[in-house]
């Protein structure tokens, strides 16, 4: 096992991508891929990166030529042979092949775009434009070398010792977690955290520590590369970039209505099983329900994202009610904000009455909350977006509207178009 404390203080991070393969992402980035490639493979997008945490001046932590370094560095990386033929032969959701020829040669000829970098005041301006099938895959890998970017920043300060007690305060809290999830029998967790990850090393280890500490509790990772090396399961489905983009391309007010519903109709005809998983919030969970075709309740399940999580589950589970579906059977999976003590909770309340699984992030793969003084390694909500298509603006609401994008006249008409009121604010922690 890599001593990472040793590995920071020896290296000072230079010879250390923070990116190290174009598999270091998130699977449901490469499934939506897939499926873009199919769909709409000459769509125009830009993506933008936003930070919700103004506080965090990055463009004063973050040295610009580092930043340029790693993402240039992220621009030389292409796939692998051995990376090649674990995704063309690895089994994914009990179904080999999952990757089709065509999209395999593409991808693997694949370099991503260029970017675009600009600092504004104590934060950077940073998007992606181009086709929609490359230019999306940017998305991870620009969060994740920002994140750790900030973090080297605050321990290339450190020295040795300080380094070894602040990752052994780090590890032990971690299992501290992972020893008070380990009694219930019936948890089901997989590592979601790669997007604001304290770094590739880190998030290594916590995915061995809960291999270890959980055993078949937990399920995975969403992180290929790691899921490739640790040999466990790729998790994922879709996210919120596919409905934003197709609304964004409707040309009517009837049209904007459909599109959520057009993207799970595209999703249906490649995918069956535990990949057809519903995310209902990106124009308020209450509205998509309200107004879904009937096929979507013969759906595996739901993945709760924002807003209140439980009232987000029995909005789920009312409907399966009203479609003549056993709630019994479906599968709920909590993603937003999740700790020791809400998995705890979420599980207790609906373990019985749905499955329950839990895609747990940034409080699994970063969480130095309190280990540094003036908390500066304490995580923050930093995205990276789609921010419009074909020249328009997306636009998403959320089940939070403080997680809404978009500007706003158009989040006005979108909220016309989908019957969304009044919604409770929340904090975004991450």
């Amino acid at each position: 096992m890599v001593d990472i404390a040793t590995r920071v203080y020896n290296h000072k991070w230079k010879i250390d991508p923070i990116v190290r393969s174009l598999i270091d992402t998130d699977f449901y980035k490469l499934l939506m891929c897939q499926s873009i490639f199919r769909n709409k493979p000459e769509t125009t997008v830009t993506f933008s990166l936003i930070n919700r945490s103004t506080e965090v001046p990055l463009a004063r932590l973050v040295d610009e030529g580092e930043l340029r370094e790693q993402l240039d560095h992220i621009r030389s990386l292409g796939l692998s042979r051995g990376e090649s033929t674990w995704l063309r032969g690895n089994m994914f959701y009990g179904k080999r092949q999952m990757f089709r020829p065509d999209f395999m040669e593409w991808f693997e000829n694949l370099r991503l775009p260029p970017y675009h970098l600009e600092r504004v005041g104590d934060q950077y301006e940073l998007t992606f434009e181009g086709k929609w099938p490359e230019v999306m895959l940017w998305e991870i890998p620009a969060l994740a070398v920002l994140m750790e970017l900030r973090g080297r920043a605050v321990l290339g300060d450190m020295g040795r010792f300080e380094l070894q007690v602040l990752y052994a305060r780090a590890m032990t809290k971690l299992w501290e977690k992972i020893e008070r999830l380990r009694p219930h029998e019936g948890l089901r967790i997989a590592d979601f955290g790669t997007r604001r990850r304290h770094s590739f090393l880190w998030q290594d280890w916590c995915v061995q520590a809960m291999l270890e500490g959980l055993g078949k509790r937990f399920v995975g990772t969403s992180n290929c590369l790691i899921a490739m090396r640790r040999e466990v399961e790729a998790i994922g489905t879709n996210a919120h970039e596919l409905p934003m983009v197709y609304a964004a391309l409707a040309d009517t007010d009837e049209a904007l209505a459909r599109a959520p519903y057009k993207v799970l109709s595209d999703w249906h005809e490649e995918h069956d099983g535990n990949l057809r998983i519903i995310l209902p919030d990106t124009y308020g969970s209450q509205s998509f329900f309200d107004n879904a075709p009937a096929w979507l309740a013969g759906w595996t399940g739901v993945r709760v994202d924002s807003g209140d999580p439980a009232e987000g589950a029995e909005i789920a589970i009312r409907w399966w009610e009203r479609m003549g579906e056993d709630p019994r059977e479906k599968l709920v999976i909590f993603s937003d904000g999740l700790d020791t003590d809400v998995i705890l909770d979420l599980y207790q309340r609906f373990s019985g009455r749905v499955r329950v699984s839990f895609g747990w992030g940034t409080f699994l793969t970063n969480d130095f909350r309190g280990l540094v003084e003036g908390d500066r390694l304490a995580p923050f909500s930093l995205v990276c977006k789609a921010a419009a298509a074909e020249g328009r603006p997306t636009v998403k609401l959320s089940d939070n509207p403080e997680k809404a994008m978009g500007p706003a006249e158009e989040i006005a008409r979108y909220k016309r178009v989908f019957g969304v009121g009044e919604q409770v604010r929340r904090e975004v922690v991450v």
